[in-house]
């Protein structure tokens, strides 16, 4: 079955001023939907297509060369714009409570500390790419950069919040301030896709 863009899970304005209706449109029906677009593309015809695209990723060294690329980055910008959508939400933010908040607090000190770490992670990605904060081993949080369109799990890392740094994510707003674009990220985290993640993670 081939793969699908699915739907933004609020309207195209829901995010705003944080993050405005033009760059939700063009991000999710451009670009996203590009992606899969490509994705479809690369697999359709070899025994792949069915494959999930977690198992793809999760087994890009196993695949043949000539697809690895293709689903590196095709695969790797459906799949993560995807998870993207979902951990952003309107009327959101604020500081995450229950397991997903102490363990942000034992790990990094305090959810301020936290913050800035993430900030620190996000703005350092030279170029286009992800900062991610991934579950690595049981509940065990770490902060994790990605290039391009790839994914932690890649790499055996579990993502339960990330943040798209290419420049098409922010730049119609905030043009080359991505540090201003990261601090108001954190207006629409959907901390409740957060806890999520982390419960079926640990």
């Amino acid at each position: 079955m081939p793969f699908h863009t699915p739907d933004l899970p609020y309207s195209y304005d829901a995010l705003a001023p944080y993050i405005d209706e033009e760059t939700m449109r063009l991000h999710h029906d451009k670009h996203h939907v590009g992606y899969t677009t490509k994705l479809n593309a690369a697999v359709e015809g070899t025994e792949y297509e069915s494959w999930s695209i977690e198992n793809l990723l999760k087994g890009l060294e196993s695949l043949p060369e000539d697809l690895r690329t293709p689903v590196r980055n095709h695969g790797g910008g459906h799949y993560n714009h995807g998870l993207f959508w979902g951990m952003m939400a309107p009327e959101a933010g604020g500081e995450p409570s229950g397991a997903v908040g102490t363990a942000l607090r034992e790990t990094f000190g305090g959810f301020e500390e936290f913050k800035a770490a993430f900030k620190t992670t996000a703005t350092g990605r030279f170029g286009s790419g992800w900062a991610w904060l991934v579950v690595n081993g049981p509940g065990r949080l770490q902060l994790v950069s990605t290039p391009n369109q790839d994914n932690p799990i890649t790499e055996g890392l579990t993502p339960v919040l990330g943040i798209d740094v290419w420049e098409h994510a922010y730049y119609l707003t905030y043009r080359n301030r991505r540090a201003e674009y990261v601090d108001n990220f954190f207006n629409v985290v959907n901390w409740d896709t957060v806890a999520h993640l982390y419960e079926r993670a640990r």
